[in-house]
C-alpha cells in the first residue's frame, strides 16, 4: 500500500449487524487518530449519524461525519459518493483515515470499485472492507445457508428459482470483505458461533481474516491498518449481480424488494410495555429492521431503539437539546409487501 495514500476502510454488513456500534466503539478508542465518517442509511431517517455525533471533536468533528441518506451508495457512486469524496479531499486538514459505513442494503463491490476513479486512486486506497456478521442471527437461519436443501426446495417448488435477496446481499458482503466480524458472540454458545463461522469460510473461496465480537468491541487496530489495497482485487470478489450479468450489458442494481419508512409518534409513558409491543409487531409484520429514538415522559434524555427481529436493544444517549422538538421517530425497514399502514396503526397504539 502506498503510504502517500489516506487508507479508507469500508465497513458493512446486514441489517442490524452492529456496524454503528463498531464504529463507535472504534472512536472512542482511536487514540488521537483523526477519522472521517461516511454514512449511509436506507431509509430517511438519519439515526446512524445522529449516533455517531457523540464521537468528540479530537477524533471526529461534525464537519468530519458526512451523510448520503438519499439511496444506496452503492446505487449512487457516482452522483453522491464520488463528489463526497472529492471535497473530502480538498479539504486543507485531511484526515488521517475514512471510514465509510454502508447500508446494510448494499453491495460494496460497486463502491470499492469506485476507489479506481481517477482522482481518488491517487490520493486514497481501500484499507479493507470490514464485514459484520450478526452472529446470533445466522445461528438462528435468518439466512438460507444449506444450498443442498434450497436447491431441493427449487427442484420441488417453480416459484424458487432464484436466491432470496436476503440471502444473496449477505452472500455479496461476505465475498468482498477482507475481515470477518462474528459479531454478538455473546448471545450464542462456542458451538453455535464455531458453527456459524464454519458455514460462513465453506462458501468463500478467498479466505479472509475472522474476529469474534461482543457489541461491536474490536480494537481500532485490529480493523484500521489492514494493508490490503482492495481496490485492485475487487475484479476477483463479484457479486451475484455482477455474475448474472457476466454478459457486458448494463444492469441497475436497485432494492425494489425491500421497503422502508419513517413514523413518528408521541412520547412513550411505560417503556416495558412499549418494547413488548415493538417485538409483536415485528414478529407479526416480519419487520426486518427498526431504528430510531424515543421521548420517554419524564427523562431528560432519548432512547435509541435497535431492533433486529424480535430483539429489541434500547439504551439513552443524551440529554434533548435545548429548542429540540421531543418526538418519538422510528425507520422500519421491510421486504416489499410490508403491510405498512397495519405497522402505523400498531405503533400509533403503542404511545400515549
Amino acid at each position: 500500500m502506498n503510504g502517500s495514500k489516506i487508507p479508507a476502510t469500508v465497513i458493512t454488513g446486514f441489517l442490524g449487524a452492529g456496524k454503528t456500534t463498531l464504529i463507535r466503539h472504534m472512536l472512542a478508542n482511536a487514540k488521537g487518530k483523526r477519522i472521517a465518517l461516511i454514512i449511509n442509511e436506507f431509509g430517511d431517517l438519519g439515526v446512524d449519524g445522529d449516533v455517531l455525533r457523540g464521537c468528540g471533536d479530537e477524533v471526529c468533528s461534525e464537519d468530519d461525519i458526512v451523510e448520503l441518506t438519499n439511496g444506496c451508495i452503492c446505487c449512487t457512486v457516482a452522483d453522491d459518493f464520488i463528489p463526497t469524496m472529492e471535497k473530502l479531499l480538498a479539504r486543507k486538514n485531511r484526515p488521517d483515515h475514512i471510514v465509510i459505513e454502508t447500508s446494510g442494503l448494499a453491495l460494496p463491490q460497486p463502491l470499492v470499485a469506485a476507489f479506481n476513479w481517477p482522482g481518488i486512486k491517487t490520493q486514497v486506497t481501500v484499507d479493507g472492507v470490514v464485514t459484520v456478521v450478526d452472529s446470533a442471527a445466522v445461528a438462528a437461519g435468518r439466512f438460507a445457508h444449506d444450498h443442498d436443501k434450497l436447491d431441493a426446495q427449487r427442484l420441488a417448488d417453480e416459484g424458487l428459482d432464484h436466491e432470496s435477496p436476503l440471502e444473496e446481499l449477505f452472500e455479496d458482503q461476505l465475498t468482498a470483505a477482507d475481515l470477518i466480524i462474528l459479531n454478538k458472540a455473546d448471545l450464542i454458545s462456542a458451538g453455535a458461533l464455531e458453527g456459524v463461522r464454519a458455514g460462513i469460510a465453506g462458501h468463500l473461496s478467498r479466505k479472509p481474516i475472522f474476529v469474534e465480537a461482543r457489541q461491536g468491541e474490536v480494537a481500532p487496530e485490529v480493523l484500521l491498518g489492514l494493508g490490503i489495497g482492495t481496490e485492485d482485487d475487487i475484479a476477483n470478489r463479484k457479486s451475484h449481480h455482477e455474475l448474472h450479468h457476466a454478459d457486458g450489458h448494463a444492469h441497475d442494481h436497485d432494492h425494489d424488494e425491500f421497503e422502508s419508512f419513517v413514523v413518528s409518534l408521541g412520547a412513550v409513558s411505560d417503556v416495558a410495555a412499549f418494547t413488548e409491543g415493538l417485538k409483536s409487531l415485528i414478529v407479526a409484520h416480519d419487520i426486518l429492521r427498526l431504528k430510531g429514538f424515543a421521548d420517554i415522559s419524564g427523562k431528560p434524555m432519548r432512547m435509541v431503539i435497535q431492533a433486529v427481529g424480535s430483539r429489541i436493544d434500547t439504551h439513552f444517549d443524551r440529554p434533548w437539546a435545548g429548542g429540540e422538538t421531543r418526538e418519538t421517530k422510528l425507520v422500519v425497514i421491510g421486504l416489499h409487501d410490508i403491510d405498512e399502514a397495519a405497522i402505523r396503526a400498531g405503533l400509533a397504539g403503542l404511545t400515549g
